[in-house]
């Protein structure tokens, strides 16, 4: 379609499911192979351009993309040195995806705290699992837990930890309590068919893969609901959101007005819009977002979810790029499995943990 309506220009595809994804990028950051117009995670704007110098400014191309479709603080996230390396697709934030169905098995409300997941797993009494949940929400929730007890974050904007042990340690002891009384089922047990199956009475999950997650257990007969986001006591703090992925170009292209047209095309029109729908999240470009709304293509559990966003938007925080680093993610789990077979106590992997952390290279 993009050569349909640009005939002087031909596209070379380089299609990738997201799974090794980033490695890849490394090769090809690394030996100058990569694309013209990419797409990136956020977290990967300061690994490739803490200076701003290692994507390519786009606000110099502002002749060929509409950056009037994007407001000044979605462009932001984009801004590396005072450059415009990226331009975000959506935001994205983690979400509590809901088996109201379930839930109403049992007469119980939808879980607002921490503490309605206790009592719900107390209820379920094993039949059923309240909420699930990947490595890396889990590694999401227990940050947010925490920071809302102890009113701190979990590290700071160049990614130094600010957690201290206390901090860790409460992260471990509250994971293995989630496990032990049956609240979630462990990480590594996490199995998405179990959503679909209703054995899984909630997720928490990206706001981008609220369809990934949930659109097969509606199909299924089974209602699911947004929840709100989960406080210890409805004050919503130390819950984050991000740009879900966003799009790049080179910093050396050789046809940066061709990039430009290309990345126009990706982000604003409404050819696009009409293709990509909701898959990656609600967009942020005003015209992809108003073609959607005029077809009536905004709806849905995943539309949903990004309404939820909007309504707390002034109350979630930005996440560090440095927060989805996996082995420090790897290293919570590590510590919190050493406990949860026995092998250690929390105090232990509480220093453990926070050495680990500490340890870890941007």
């Amino acid at each position: 379609m993009f050569e349909s309506l640009h005939p002087d220009i031909k596209v070379k595809c380089h299609y990738s499911e997201w799974s090794g994804y980033q490695t890849r990028n490394d090769v090809r950051m690394v030996s100058h192979t990569e694309s013209d117009v990419m797409q990136i995670n956020y977290a990967w704007l300061k690994q490739y351009s803490d200076d701003g110098e290692g994507y390519y400014d786009i606000n110099q191309l502002s002749e060929y993309v509409d950056l009037s479709d994007f407001t000044e603080e979605d462009l932001a996230y984009g801004m590396q040195n005072g450059k415009l390396n990226a331009i975000p697709i959506a935001l994205n934030t983690m979400t509590v995806y809901i088996n109201k169905t379930i839930y109403d098995q049992y007469g119980l409300d939808v879980p607002k705290t921490w503490d309605d997941f206790f009592h719900a797993a107390e209820v379920m009494n094993g039949e059923h699992y309240p909420i699930s949940m990947s490595k890396k929400s889990a590694w999401f929730f227990l940050v947010s837990y925490v920071g809302q007890m102890t009113g701190k974050n979990l590290m700071d904007d160049e990614g130094n930890i600010t957690f201290g042990e206390k901090e860790v340690t409460m992260m471990i002891e509250t994971y293995c309590e989630l496990i032990n009384k049956k609240v979630m089922p462990q990480v590594e047990y996490f199995d998405k068919l179990k959503i679909v199956d209703g054995s899984y009475a909630g997720v928490l999950a990206w706001l981008s893969d609220a369809e990934n997650y949930c659109g097969e257990t509606i199909e299924n007969g089974y209602e699911m609901t947004i929840a709100d986001y989960t406080t210890v006591n409805g004050e919503l703090n130390s819950w984050y959101a991000k740009p879900a992925t966003m799009y790049a170009i080179r910093k050396d292209v050789e046809n940066p007005r061709e990039a430009a047209l290309l990345l126009d095309y990706l982000l604003n029109s409404h050819e696009m819009a009409g293709f990509q729908k909701l898959e990656k999240g609600v967009p942020l470009s005003a015209s992809a977002r108003n073609y959607l709304e005029e077809n009536d293509m905004l709806n849905g559990i995943q539309y949903d979810a990004f309404i939820k966003m909007q309504e707390s938007k002034d109350k979630l925080e930005i996440i560090s790029p440095y927060f989805e680093n996996d082995t420090m993610i790897d290293a919570f789990i590590d510590s919190c499995n050493e406990v949860l077979y026995g092998k250690s106590d929390e105090t232990e992997q509480g220093k453990i943990l926070l050495r680990n952390l500490t340890a870890i290279p941007e």
